[in-house]
């Protein structure tokens, strides 16, 4: 649907959902974390939240609603003060599970109207400004993996947070057997988040106990964006229908793989695929694909915290999990970070394998492309080269730092990102991956309670 905030547009919404004869709409914006947070609305008051917007007021708290102690944006010192949601139009949708109550995406913006810098949505679209003035558009598709567990708020809450209880048992990707085990939410995975307008590609169990992988069908960044932060939340409402909690945390186990977050990305100049050329490199790779891989390997490690954005992302990456631990490409190999798919005009793409299931989709998106395009905006070479096998010649790849802290104040250092995606957004990011660095080191593991409690 067309983002078109014109009065006529907005007219034939309200009778639309006048005509429905529903009392309400529901309403949500994406937080720093990727938390879809929402409320409803008066169906009668639609048109004024439409035209005037909506205050919410989520830059001031972490994942847990622990409010940050800062004046940088809504602290204790400014009083919280509510931010304004402008509601996108296009964004309009039913949810199939919700008795099909009208739903709408917002994105944050300045009292003038201006876009608002420490919006995820905004910081997305201020990468595609950029892009388009290069004369690309980028085409996105995103790849979830989640384990599914047996467990209520309420049960887990009674364990502890501890002891999940999968809902089927062994390490068995794509079987049919297991998906028929719970069929009725597998089938209504794929139907209702049809629906939904999250259109999914392929649905498939993945190797571990309950976990599954969703592939989202590709389209333009800003709607492949939204698919992304709306299939997670649409997982986690359908699942309870069926008294099942899915996680989307990076590596929950450590004798099971991580969950993924793969984001699948080419661009369009016009009507053509800038990543393909005919005779090009390793079956089609144009001047433009290679410089863009390039940039990916010269630059994502700097913006980091936007692919791996809490303390948990880490330890997904260790050798031998799937999970891609140093800088390197690779021609169709799944060992690289950078999988290139070349030899069709229409399929040439890259698929960036670092990103875990907890991104933020808005900013893991917005991430791999500024590494890319940057990479094409210095005209980089592509001089490594795609590692072959179990990821064979790339031990000389720089290695994915292991810690938040690590990557949080190479962020903070890097030009580049303050660049792609302003100051005012990279110092508020940073900060709030260094409280949650803080909050971790207050933290008692059970690591610590079971190596030191009894002996020391």
């Amino acid at each position: 649907m067309p983002d078109d905030t014109t009065p006529s547009a907005l007219s034939t919404l309200v009778e639309t959902i006048r005509s429905s004869r529903t009392h309400k709409v529901k309403v949500a914006v994406c937080d720093i974390d990727g938390v879809l947070r929402g409320k409803y609305i008066n169906a009668e008051r639609f048109k004024s939240a439409a035209e005037g917007g909506i205050g919410f007021n989520v830059f001031g708290s972490d994942i847990d609603d622990r409010m940050y102690d800062d004046d940088y944006v809504s602290g204790r010192q400014l009083g919280f003060p509510d931010a304004t949601v402008k509601l996108d139009l296009s964004t309009f949708r039913n949810v199939p599970w919700d008795a099909d109550v009208p739903f709408f995406l917002g994105e944050f913006v300045r009292e003038d109207g201006a876009p608002h810098p420490l919006c995820p949505r905004q910081v997305l679209r201020r990468v595609l400004r950029r892009a388009a003035s290069m004369g690309y558009q980028p085409l996105v598709g995103s790849e979830f993996e989640f384990f599914n567990f047996r467990e209520t708020p309420q049960s887990w809450a009674a364990k502890d947070g501890a002891r999940p209880t999968p809902i089927t048992q062994g390490m068995y990707g794509y079987s049919l057997l297991r998906a028929n085990a719970h069929r009725d939410y597998f089938a209504a995975l794929m139907d209702e988040c049809t629906r939904f307008r999250v259109p999914l590609e392929s649905l498939h169990t993945e190797t571990g106990p309950g976990v599954y992988e969703a592939a989202i069908l590709f389209g333009e960044a800003l709607e492949a964006g939204d698919r992304a932060v709306l299939f997670k939340t649409a997982a986690k409402e359908i699942a309870s229908r069926f008294g099942i909690m899915p996680s989307f945390m990076a590596k929950w186990h450590p004798k099971y793989p991580g969950c993924s977050g793969h984001v699948h990305q080419s661009l369009m100049e016009g009507e053509r695929n800038a990543f393909y050329q005919d005779g090009g490199s390793y079956g089609g790779m144009s001047p433009a694909f290679r410089s863009y891989i390039a940039g990916q390997i010269a630059f994502l490690m700097e913006f980091g915290p936007m692919i791996w954005p809490t303390i948990n992302s880490y330890k997904r990456l260790v050798e031998g999990f799937w999970a891609p631990t140093r800088a390197t490409w690779g021609i169709d190999n799944r060992t690289a970070a950078f999988r290139v798919l070349t030899g069709s005009r229409n399929a040439a793409r890259v698929e960036t394998r670092c990103p875990g299931a907890d991104v933020n989709p808005y900013l893991a998106i917005a991430a791999v492309l500024a590494a890319g395009l940057e990479g094409i905006e210095q005209k980089l070479e592509l001089t490594a080269p795609p590692v072959t096998g179990d990821n064979v010649g790339g031990e000389v790849a720089v290695r994915a730092p292991r810690t938040l802290i690590d990557t949080t104040r190479a962020f903070h250092a890097s030009r580049i990102a303050r660049e792609w995606f302003g100051s005012d957004f990279v110092d508020y990011f940073a900060a709030t991956r260094e409280l949650e660095w803080r909050q971790w080191l207050d933290a008692v593991t059970d690591w610590e309670r079971k190596r030191y409690f009894e002996v020391i």
